[in-house]
């Protein structure tokens, strides 16, 4: 197993900024980092996995914050991913002011984006897995945890094309989804049909015949060892997405089916058996509890970035982050049909450090060439740090709160809490990109229509209980709804229909009216037939018309419990 020295080698290389992070150039920062320290790593065994998740539509290296609040509940409770900020530099024995740092928390996140740039591109992704691929030829493994498809004006505008296109090139072995189903059933079997690799999902059925829609799993051979991949799709797609854009097709975690595919795996000769997961770290975490015989879930969702593995029983969890900030490595030494020994490393893709490959660079400008203009255009300015990711509003979210309360005339402005989303510095231009990456989705109707002060109680206690039910596999892994025009507080430790109180009218001051009717504005409904324009139109007039945008740490929202 990986050395925590030896993991954490360039945050050492780094530490001397840690008191003067604000102040350091770029230039200066960059010299402490280079191609080849990133990507060093001692091989190990016979087989090596390399995964990523949640890329969310990004081509483009981008600016994406870490979150200040995960709360973790139950048995969750102050573990791993469930720690954050100067919490999760202890805990993983991280600088402060690092590159690492930088990566993996939201601790002086603005001094140090201007300092380490931009993380990701999916041309600097081709370049790790090229060298990586040269290195151990038949050993390895590519593979994608879905959230790929979706998420840009591009991927949106495409219905998925420019990224199933660009990813072609990585040539990965297999992929699991969630908002790739977004664009319908029809759409998902014609991209799945040109992949030119297998999409695993053990837990979509068919409605009718409830016969699998999709593969369970694939058998590969890397290393003289014989490799079962599962693909476990998101569990609550039909729940946490419109119904009627997939109505043929029933989710589910199907915790006994997972055991019965493991099962099979292993007596059709499986040496080696990993678990492509779209689960949530959490859920994840609870099914290596209770199933026996996987070796490895590559856990995907939650968007939870973590330097270590972490193990449950005999089973190794790797989170691989989002919005493709990070690739990760792991070697393993199979003998006998199980793991004798790993090691890991999450590897930060630092967009100004490593080379980009000129094949991917190439695909990239050609699937964006249709959308240049527009994702360049300049809508506005930002005058502070917008960001999303967190539990509660992030400053984006707030931004687009905003924008329905005042382009809907509304009294109350509500806004999903999607995990994905890119971030904007302070003092940079908002363009229509930025605003795509926090909105692009196939259903942005935004409508505006009569809620009671009950029914308002009624949908916050409901998406408290999908985030903090102590039970994992009641979670769906999303954020809490944000909210405009609405202060309250929420213990999470309390049970549903306990957790919401104290809910005010922010305009007014005055508590919110059980009885009484407002005028809400929201989007992302998954009700059909939603009428209203889309999310992206309303922000954009908003933010053309402020011309300089100014958002705040949102302090309306009270939490105990924690």
């Amino acid at each position: 197993m990986i050395t925590r020295r030896e993991m954490l080698q360039v945050s050492a290389a780094t530490a001397a900024i840690m008191a003067g992070a604000g102040s350091l150039s770029r230039a200066f920062a960059q010299q402490k980092l280079t191609q080849d320290d990133l990507l060093k790593f001692d091989s190990h065994g016979n087989v090596t996995l390399l995964h990523v998740t949640d890329i969310h539509g990004q081509l483009m290296p981008v600016y994406f914050r870490e979150p200040t609040v995960n709360v973790g509940v139950g048995e969750a409770k102050g573990q791993p991913p469930h720690v954050t900020g100067a919490e999760f530099l202890k805990r993983f024995g991280i600088a402060r002011g690092s590159a690492d740092a930088y990566a993996l928390t939201d601790q002086d996140f603005t001094a140090l984006a201007r300092n380490y740039g931009k993380i990701g591109g999916l041309d600097r992704c081709a370049t790790v897995v090229k060298q990586v691929r040269a290195e151990r030829g038949d050993k390895l493994l590519l593979l994608d945890g879905g959230d790929t498809w979706q998420g840009s004006l591009g991927a949106n505008a495409s219905k998925g094309q420019d990224m199933a296109d660009c990813m072609a090139l990585l040539k990965p072995d297999a992929m699991t989804g969630h908002w790739e189903f977004t664009y319908g059933e029809d759409r998902v079997k014609e991209l799945v049909d040109k992949l030119g690799f297998s999409f695993l999902a053990l837990n979509v059925r068919d409605t009718e015949w409830n016969e699998p829609v999709f593969d369970a799993f694939k058998m590969f051979e890397r290393g003289g060892v014989k490799i079962a991949v599962l693909g476990q799709a998101f569990p609550y797609t039909p729940v946490a997405n419109p119904r009627w854009m997939i109505p043929k097709w029933s989710f589910g975690i199907r915790e006994e089916e997972v055991r019965t595919q493991v099962e099979k795996a292993r007596k059709a000769g499986a040496q080696l058996v990993v678990l492509l997961s779209h689960n949530g770290f959490d859920v994840d975490r609870k099914l290596a509890a209770r199933v026996e015989g996987i070796d490895v879930i590559l856990t995907g969702h939650t968007h939870d970035a973590l330097p270590e593995a972490i193990k449950v029983g005999n089973t190794l969890l790797i989170a691989s982050g989002s919005h493709g900030k990070f690739i990760s490595r792991l070697d393993l030494d199979v003998q006998g049909g199980a793991v004798k020994g790993f090691r890991y490393k999450l590897i930060p893709l630092f967009a100004d450090v490593i080379k980009p490959d000129a094949e991917m660079s190439a695909a990239i400008e050609k699937a964006r060439a249709p959308y240049a203009k527009d994702l360049a255009r300049v809508v506005g300015q930002a005058d502070s740090l917008l960001y999303r990711r967190g539990n509660f509003n992030g400053t984006f979210d707030d931004l687009i709160c905003a924008a329905l309360l005042k382009e809907r005339d509304a009294e109350i402005a509500l806004s999903p809490g999607f995990r994905w989303g890119t971030s904007v510095l302070p003092g940079s231009p908002i363009t229509v990109e930025d605003i795509h990456n926090a909105t692009a989705i196939t259903y942005p109707q935004v409508y505006r229509q009569p809620m009671t002060g009950q029914r308002l109680k009624e949908v916050l206690e409901d998406v408290a209980d999908n985030l903090f039910n102590p039970d994992p596999y009641y979670q769906q892994g999303g954020d809490m709804v944000r909210c405009g025009g609405l202060g309250y507080s929420i213990d999470v430790s309390k049970p549903i229909g306990s957790r919401i109180s104290g809910m005010t009218l922010l305009k007014t001051g005055q508590p919110i009216d059980p009885a009484r009717e407002y005028t809400v504005a929201g989007w992302a409904s998954v009700n059909e037939g939603t009428q209203g324009p889309p999310v992206w139109d309303l922000v954009e007039r908003y933010v053309a018309a402020e011309k300089t945008v100014r958002v705040t740490p949102n302090t309306s929202v009270k939490i105990t419990g924690a």
